[in-house]
């Protein structure tokens, strides 16, 4: 593996370490392909702003910081400075306008709420038997691959259901078919494998592979220890044996200012 585009920063306050740290790990392990993808600024209607996001204030900082690097670097790797990105329908155009303007080359989504985070609270990995929030998680990934803009799906396998299995299985199985049909891949998350969370779930990758979506990884560091993760990098190769997926390698970025639509 010689890629890498889920990487956080200390901007949005639940990761640490510099920027160049993690490049510096990077290198040292034969990453050729690096991509910073730190939570999207996003202002709200009622003015508030999420703490778990880069702050709209340093934003533009973000990615001079990052291009900076790509520079400083660029005989050793190729650097790319992008944001994970919700899909929220109501704040889409004005959010792409924002990350064009800051800079952005590419976006991946990481659906972690199925509304704004300033009107709901409880965050998709967290159980749940709701059937509405599973088909509204469905709908909001299937639409966002639509838009043209996000280059993979950050752990599509995030939605913690609780509740009838044929049920969740009918409901993943679109996000496999869109993959597929859209040529938008889905990541096997490492940050899953290495803190043992509900992701990536078997279930879900069971029916990536039998509707052979395309399949890409990601470190998700959020430390620069984890901007090279071996021990999770065995797992999810074990993972695409296992149910015979189409792991595609190094995804395609999608410029965000070519593809804004919805």
């Amino acid at each position: 593996m010689d890629y890498n585009y889920h990487t956080h920063t200390h901007r949005c306050s639940h990761a640490s370490g510099t920027e160049e740290e993690y490049v510096k790990r990077a290198v040292e392990n034969g990453i050729k392909y690096m991509g910073f993808s730190d939570h999207v600024p996003l202002r709200f209607s009622d003015g508030t702003e999420s703490g778990y996001r880069v702050p709209v204030s340093d934003a533009k900082e973000y990615c001079r910081e990052i291009k900076a690097l790509a520079e400083k670097y660029k005989d050793k790797i190729d650097i790319k400075v992008g944001f994970e990105m919700e899909y929220y329908p109501e704040y889409f155009d004005k959010t792409i306008e924002s990350v064009v303007e800051y800079g952005a080359e590419y976006l991946i989504l990481g659906q972690h709420y199925t509304a704004p985070e300033n009107i709901v609270v409880n965050q998709t990995i967290s159980e749940t038997d709701s059937v509405e929030d599973l088909c509204k998680y469905t709908s909001l990934v299937v639409s966002a691959m639509k838009t043209g803009v996000y280059t993979y799906v950050a752990h599509p396998d995030i939605f913690n259901f609780t509740g009838d299995v044929s049920l969740y299985k009918d409901e993943m199985r679109k996000i496999c078919v869109a993959s597929r049909e859209l040529n938008v891949p889905l990541e096997i998350n490492f940050l899953g494998i290495r803190d043992n969370r509900i992701y990536p779930k078997d279930l879900f990758w069971q029916i990536a592979g039998e509707e052979k979506s395309p399949v890409v990884f990601g470190f998700d560091a959020h430390d620069a220890l984890n901007a090279f993760d071996g021990d999770s990098l065995k797992k999810a190769k074990a993972l695409v044996e296992k149910y015979g997926l189409n792991y595609i390698g190094k995804p395609d970025l999608v410029l965000p200012e070519k593809n804004k639509r919805r």
